[in-house]
């Protein structure tokens, strides 16, 4: 009986819409909409991400007492990174999804007043109101703007802030019960130290490039619903290794391009060909390239506790130099 009671409120809970909490056009009040319905399950490949980020996150929360008989308390946030375009958004969603939680999209634009003072108290604003529509996630996108190392920071305002947000991570492990926060960022080595401390971002996840299979996807989803002659997005694929999932929407957009050249030009609807994609895709080159570069050095001359092994060990296996 007490299964089947279990899986009805699990039903009742799924059914419940949850909410996305955003700031309007304006930029000055939260404004509550629909939130997607996205779990583990629409996030394509990234396996290892998804079994870290329930080993680290997700079991944690539900099965507390098992990670206490090993002296591992549940809490701490989630800190994605990796290339610019590679989903951190998309997947910082979905864990919302699979805790069956509100989420709360802060951007820093968001966040910053012009005058003062403002900044903090809008921070703080943020999180009380996370507390009210618990379970939350709040997701901070470009932590490293908020976030720097308050020693490198010029404006005295820009250090407070950073203050505040340490404040506020500080208050997750004791008034803030079933509030979480994800950051995400594509340069983790110029965060704070302090943010990287036992209860605040000490979950560190990197989030790759997507794979070829879910390359293939990223491209069928971009170009669903656009005129098509017959394709092969495998061989697309193929030729677009660390490619990010941003790289690839340009790939789509300049096809669609080359199409309505030919369109204009016919009078005719021309549908979108294997050769427009295989030209858009030879005239770019991945973007996360750069960023590899960058890690790659921060990983082998500055990383004492070898956080960035990770990244290492990618470039290692699949023949990145």
């Amino acid at each position: 009986m007490s299964d089947h009671n279990d899986h009805d409120e699990l039903a009742n809970r799924r059914r419940r819409k949850r909410k996305m909490l955003h700031f309007d056009a304006s930029g000055r009040d939260l404004v509550e909409s629909e939130k997607p319905e996205e779990t583990f399950a629409d996030v394509g490949g990234l396996e290892d991400v998804k079994k870290k980020i329930r080993m680290n996150f997700i079991l944690p929360l539900k099965q507390p007492e098992l990670f206490a008989a090993y002296g591992k308390e549940a809490g701490g946030s989630l800190l994605l990174y990796g290339p610019p375009g590679c989903g951190k958004t998309f997947l910082a969603r979905a864990v919302a999804g699979e805790i069956d939680a509100n989420f709360m999209h802060i951007e820093l634009q968001a966040i910053l007043g012009m005058y003062v003072g403002q900044s903090e108290n809008n921070l703080h604003d943020i999180f009380e109101k996370a507390r009210e529509n618990k379970p939350c996630v709040i997701f901070i996108d470009e932590l490293d703007a908020m976030g720097g190392s308050r020693n490198q920071m010029r404006q005295h305002h820009d250090r407070i802030l950073v203050n505040q947000l340490l404040m506020e991570l500080d208050g997750l492990r004791t008034f803030n019960d079933q509030v979480f926060v994800i950051g995400a960022t594509n340069t983790p080595w110029y965060l704070d130290s302090a943010l990287r401390r036992p209860g605040r971002f000490n979950h560190m996840i990197f989030v790759p490039p997507p794979e070829e299979a879910e390359r293939s996807t990223i491209l069928q989803l971009k170009l669903d619903g656009k005129p098509l002659s017959s394709l092969d997005l495998g061989k697309i694929a193929k030729e677009t290794k660390y490619f990010s999932g941003a790289d690839l929407e340009q790939i789509v957009k300049d096809s669609v391009e080359s199409a309505m050249e030919r369109t204009f030009e016919s009078g005719e609807i021309e549908p979108i060909t294997q050769e427009d994609l295989k030209k858009a895709a030879k005239q770019r080159k991945a973007t996360t390239l750069d960023w590899f570069a960058t890690a790659k050095n921060y990983a082998t001359f500055s990383d004492v506790n070898q956080d960035y092994q990770i990244v290492l060990d990618y470039m290692k296996q699949s023949g990145l130099k």
